[in-house]
């Protein structure tokens, strides 16, 4: 009979009780064998629409869709023990009511056995976050930088340059805060509005492209992996995995050219 406790996963009351605390850590993951190796380290691993570009080729994030979402949350949830996962609510999921985020956002937990969800945007979502958590669906907040809204925004800007807009960003956080989103994610944000507004709002905040002040960090794992060929400014890159896997798929092409492999240990006697 075995005498180890079961491994239970990060809740999102555990989270949301980091604030001010040791630093939340968290990356994206789209597919179980990733997710098995950062939910070593995660509090929390994001299954983000930005798995359309990073997955499957897309421009944009714009062309995720549900099923989408599912499918890879379904692979990360099954891939993990500890970690919350989050999985994103993709564009057009959400947006035209309260009530369809609440049929999706339902969905994807029921589907993907997911602990929250994450969706775009400041004081025109309070609305649909209060919604959502007054019903039992935990929602991540996401301001400043939002990818879903690059065609408005007129691509990926950066967010606060102009200090005459840091009180709309503010309102934006105090709004989805009070709502009852248990954290909210400031994305591609000078650093010292990112870091004014940790210190406006009572839930954690977890900075991508924000300031070192925010209560966690995320990255895209690819990106700090060193697989993508371009990754912006806010991205430190760990690993140089692209050139290593480029190098080992040449070693391995020349040695079936050359007959080399399969060689004795590769073939059964």
């Amino acid at each position: 009979m075995s005498t180890q406790a079961p491994i239970r996963r990060v809740t999102v009351p555990q989270i949301a009780r980091r604030k001010g605390g040791e630093p939340i850590v968290s990356l994206t993951s789209y597919h179980a064998h990733t997710a098995a190796i950062v939910d070593e380290v995660a509090d929390f691993i994001l299954v983000g629409d930005s798995l359309g570009m990073v997955m499957h080729g897309m421009e944009s994030t714009l062309g995720v869709s549900l099923d989408l979402m599912i499918m890879h949350g379904r692979a990360v949830v099954r891939g993990t023990k500890k970690a919350l996962i989050v999985v994103d609510l993709p564009f057009g999921s959400y947006e035209e009511s309260p009530a369809e985020a609440f049929r999706n956002a339902a969905r994807i937990m029921k589907e993907t056995g997911c602990g929250a969800v994450k969706l775009e945007g400041g004081r025109r979502m309070a609305e649909t976050v209060r919604f959502l958590t007054e019903r039992g669906i935990p929602v991540m907040a996401h301001i400043g930088l939002t990818p879903q809204s690059t065609n408005v925004m007129g691509g990926f800007r950066t967010q606060g340059r102009d200090e005459e807009s840091w009180p709309l960003h503010e309102e934006d956080a105090r709004a989805v805060a009070e709502a009852g989103a248990f954290a909210i994610v400031l994305e591609g944000m000078v650093e010292p509005l990112a870091r004014r507004i940790t210190g406006q709002v009572a839930v954690p905040t977890i900075g991508i492209g924000a300031s070192a002040a925010c209560d966690g960090q995320v990255l895209v794992l690819e990106d700090m992996l060193g697989l993508n060929p371009w990754t912006p400014k806010f991205v430190k890159v760990y690993g140089q995995l692209g050139a290593m896997i480029k190098q080992a798929v040449e070693e391995y092409a020349a040695e079936v050219r050359s007959r080399a492999f399969p060689g004795e240990d590769n073939v059964y006697r």
